[in-house]
């Protein structure tokens, strides 16, 4: 009989870098140890959801065609960031390669993104349900079906507001990292992929600079390392990564509001606020922390837009043309006009040039309605006398079946001090991988290199 092949568990510890290993993380530094650890060449941009499609098909975004968090749907005429379906990622995948070529493979991914119908054993991942009444409920998704609630029936639910929003702290990447070892334990899956999120938010919130930071990483390292030291005790190998750094920011970018006052971005006017209306207007951007996709009506705008907007403080790059392709980001879904930030900058997907005509989501947690990423969702609106008595009295008409908002987020992007997106000159601030298999050992290697450091587990180099 053929012998199993020894597990692999892939943990995804976001924001950490080789500069943030140090005393506080004594359990990633003893998997260094044991192992190896070197710094990765990431992908631009730099963030979430093409540098994990990034790890999981060896392909940059002009490949595997996740060129943000989010794009313009250009036959929809729609924004929408933060999709889930597996099949928007192009290309082959991790486990597809390690089924043909490992006997007895099994996957399971544990909050990684795009996990809904991803062709794996075991997948688990947040998937509010959505009642016609308007309500959001927290829920989660799983393969198979009945995963989710057995997690959930031993480990309580899934902390479902500690994940994102003003609350989003530990409790999250604590209950993941939980249900992570239930599953290794009872499935034994050959791949496992964990997402721990927990050290991004502090990263964005305060900067990386912060005095508060050490206590992130301290907690992290807690979790993680309990991960890691039930996976190595269980016979398994660890490798850990990380999608991006964080540097700190002092301003943000309006390109939006840019775009409108020379008259290229429109709007339209409902119910008393402001919306962008994508098809009408000769050109929007989609911001994505450091990086924003411009999308461009008219070919004959795309050298004036990349002009008007490379002319703006804090935008160190106006990407269009052929040089798309040298940034890796050379895809249909990528804007006609791609912009980078400046160091110390950042984007907002602000449009309005008025706060009183801001629609109602800008003040909500909302990451599916809102045309851009907006990390201010993290912070409770500092001008409310009684910010938690607010959200009390919310929830309390919630539970009483009255239609309510809970408009608690300022619009203030002056409190965001942390951001990423732009690629680092300095490795030490990039992302990392530590890996147990001392005989695996690389001193530098790109993102798009750890499929193929994942396949070497178990086929050698």
């Amino acid at each position: 009989m053929a012998r199993a092949p020894a597990p692999l568990v892939v943990i995804d510890v976001v924001g950490l870098t080789p500069a943030l290993l140090g005393p506080d993380t004594p359990r990633l530094n003893a998997l260094a140890r044991e192992g190896f650890a070197a710094p990765l060449e990431g992908v631009f941009p730099a963030v979430t959801c093409t540098a994990q499609a990034s790890m999981l098909t060896g392909r940059r975004a002009s490949g595997h065609g996740i060129v943000a968090n989010g794009w313009y749907f250009r036959d929809l005429a729609e924004v929408w960031l933060w999709r889930q379906s597996n099949r928007l990622v192009q290309g082959e995948k991790v486990w597809h390669r390690a089924r043909r070529a490992v006997p007895g493979f099994t996957c399971a991914q544990l909050f990684w993104w795009y996990n809904m119908y991803a062709e794996v054993d075991r997948a688990l991942t947040p998937r509010p349900v959505y009642p016609a009444d308007g309500r959001k409920v927290p829920a989660l998704y799983s393969q198979p079906p009945g995963l989710a609630a057995e997690l959930e029936a031993e480990l309580g639910p899934f902390p479902f507001f500690e994940f994102w929003g003003p609350r989003a702290g530990l409790p999250s990447s604590e209950w993941i990292a939980a249900c992570a070892l239930r599953v290794l334990d009872r499935y034994h899956p050959t791949l496992t992929l964990v997402y721990l999120p927990h050290l991004d938010y502090n990263l964005q919130r305060l900067g990386p600079d912060n005095p508060r930071i050490p206590d992130d990483l301290r907690a992290i390292d807690r979790v993680a390392g309990t991960l890691i030291e039930h996976a190595r005790a269980a016979g398994a190998d660890v490798l850990v990564v990380s999608e991006y750094g964080l540097e700190a920011v002092d301003r943000c970018v309006h390109p939006n509001r840019v775009l409108r006052e020379h008259g290229y971005l429109a709007v339209r006017e409902t119910l008393g606020w402001e919306t962008i209306d994508f098809g009408a207007s000769r050109a929007f951007a989609v911001a994505d922390h450091q990086a924003a996709h411009v999308y461009v009506r008219d070919a004959t705008d795309v050298a004036g837009v990349a002009a008007l907007l490379g002319s703006v403080p804090g935008v160190a790059h106006a990407i269009h043309g052929a040089d798309r392709a040298a940034w890796g980001i050379d895809h249909e879904r990528a804007g006609e006009v791609v912009i980078v930030a400046a160091p110390g900058a950042w984007f907002t997907y602000y449009y309005w040039l008025d706060d009183r005509r801001a629609p109602d989501y800008a003040r909500t947690v909302d990451i599916h309605r809102k045309p851009g990423y907006d990390p201010v969702e993290l912070f409770l609106d500092p001008d409310l006398r009684l910010p938690q008595l607010k959200v009390a009295w919310r929830l309390l008409q919630k539970r009483l079946g009255f239609r309510m908002l809970m408009d608690v987020i300022p619009l203030r992007p002056e409190l965001v001090r942390g951001s990423h997106g732009r690629l680092f000159d300095d490795p030490r601030h990039g992302p990392i991988v530590i890996g147990s298999r001392r005989d695996l050992a690389v001193e530098r290697a790109r993102m798009t290199d750890i499929p193929d450091l994942i396949l070497r587990h178990w086929l050698g180099r």
